[in-house]
């Protein structure tokens, strides 16, 4: 798996794309010894990239043309809406016998892309890092898909990307969509929605006592980091990939039919459902021989924006976590079935649902809220409506609306995005390091 020195000095690596994961790709192959990296992005930051980069070991070049003619192992890092586009520009210039692979987050539309417009003497091996950017690609997954490609060819591009460190998983492209589908974009829509319901209410969550403790501080800082983030990466998750609507729709129909046994009060039927899908997911009587996900409730204290003392913190339904059990139940789900391909925000979503499930005091103590508490039916409401408006959007496969309700909510947070991500960077690090794996 080691690349030969001389693999090193004369294989020519080629991004097509340079935005915040190409760019990250790119210097990690440099300082892994690679010594002809070539990059471009869109022709009109040509200059801007000369100068930017040019004591960092990359070779800038003009555009997509240039990088297809000369590399042996291309990666388009282009958004998922985008990739037939691109590839249809550039695809028919690849180089005989290269490589080419693409780091886009759903496979079906970039896999058709590569399948239409690359010639037939053109290798395909496609990959995904499932993280973002800023955070350290040692030990996190990544899914290597060997489509159409030699053995040789395949064993070149694993040699390339051993320099990420990651754990790879192979995959078939029907496998990945499924699986990000199950896991990636129902926790981001779930994010979505606490943060577009905290904006509806003009609320920093922070600066109130229901949202004070260690799960909360993970729901607070994974939401933040989203929305911190470059709205088209969720979207084309969630709207391209044949495979999430689906799962996005049973979330937002979970969260509906929970908040109606709420607010009706009926005990009995809301207990038995809640109970009935933690069952399923985390076993007879929430008692589990597996190693727990999260740590102590201690650990998660540290990683704290809010201003509002424990002592003073209130009762909270946990409505989002409620729904995701449900969600997991009805599309006979196991999320432990797909930790091979975890993301830090799925193993965190994760460990928190586990937490309040395998905690029978809280649990019980967040039904006993979630049908008396009228204090934070408010919250409830607008988090039901939030779930519901994210749904449709992905539905009719809107991206501008998608895009809309994104950076509306991004306004309203992004003058603590600095501290939050630096804080919930701490706390995926902390966690991904003692955490059994």
């Amino acid at each position: 798996m080691t690349p030969s020195v001389d693999e090193k000095e004369t294989l020519e690596i080629g991004l097509i794309g340079l935005g915040d994961m190409g760019l990250a790709y790119a210097k990690r192959m440099v300082k892994a010894g690679w010594k002809r990296v070539n990059v471009c992005d869109l022709p009109s930051r040509y200059e801007q990239l000369k100068e930017q980069l040019k004591d960092t070991g990359l070779n800038v070049l003009y555009d997509g043309y240039a990088i297809s003619r000369r590399s042996d192992f291309i990666i388009y890092s282009v958004e998922a809406e985008n990739i037939d586009k691109v590839v249809g520009q550039y695809g028919p210039s690849t180089k005989l016998g290269a490589i080419v692979a693409g780091q886009t987050s759903v496979k079906e539309p970039e896999i058709k892309a590569f399948e239409k417009h690359l010639p037939q003497d053109v290798h395909i091996v496609s990959c995904h890092s499932l993280h973002g950017p800023t955070v350290d690609p040692r030990g996190q997954p990544l899914v290597m898909i060997k489509h159409r490609a030699s053995q040789e060819k395949f064993g070149i591009a694993m040699r390339v990307l051993s320099c990420l460190e990651s754990q790879v998983v192979q995959l078939s492209y029907q496998e990945h969509d499924r699986i990000t589908a199950d896991t990636q974009a129902v926790t981001h829509v779930a994010f979505l929605s606490m943060g577009t319901a905290w904006k509806t209410q003009k609320q920093f969550p922070w600066e109130t006592p229901q949202y004070v403790g260690g799960i909360e501080n993970v729901k607070v800082h994974m939401a933040l980091r989203i929305y911190s983030n470059k709205w088209h990466v969720y979207a084309g998750l969630a709207i391209m990939n044949p495979n999430a609507k689906s799962q996005v729709k049973q979330y937002a129909q979970s969260v509906s039919d929970l908040f109606k046994l709420m607010i009706q009060e009926k005990k009995e039927e809301f207990t038995n459902r809640v109970k009935t899908a933690g069952e399923f997911v985390f076993g007879k009587s929430n008692g589990s021989s597996r190693e727990p996900i999260l740590l102590s409730d201690s650990l998660l204290d540290q990683f704290s924006l809010s201003i509002v003392p424990k002592s003073k913190r209130k009762p909270n339904s946990h409505l989002s976590l409620l729904a995701m059990v449900d969600c997991w139940y009805n599309s006979g789900i196991n999320p432990y079935e797909h930790m091979v391909c975890q993301t830090p925000l799925f193993r965190l979503w994760t460990g928190i649902t586990e937490y309040l499930f395998c905690n029978a005091d809280m649990l019980n103590e967040a039904i006993n809220s979630a049908l008396f508490d009228k204090d934070i039916r408010a919250d409830d409401m607008e988090f039901y409506s939030a779930s519901k408006g994210w749904a449709e959007c992905i539905e009719i496969g809107n991206t501008v609306a998608y895009q809309k309700r994104f950076e509306d909510t991004t306004k309203f947070f992004e003058s603590r995005f600095e501290e939050s991500n630096k804080i919930g960077s701490a706390m995926i690090k902390t966690l991904i390091n003692k955490t059994h794996k």
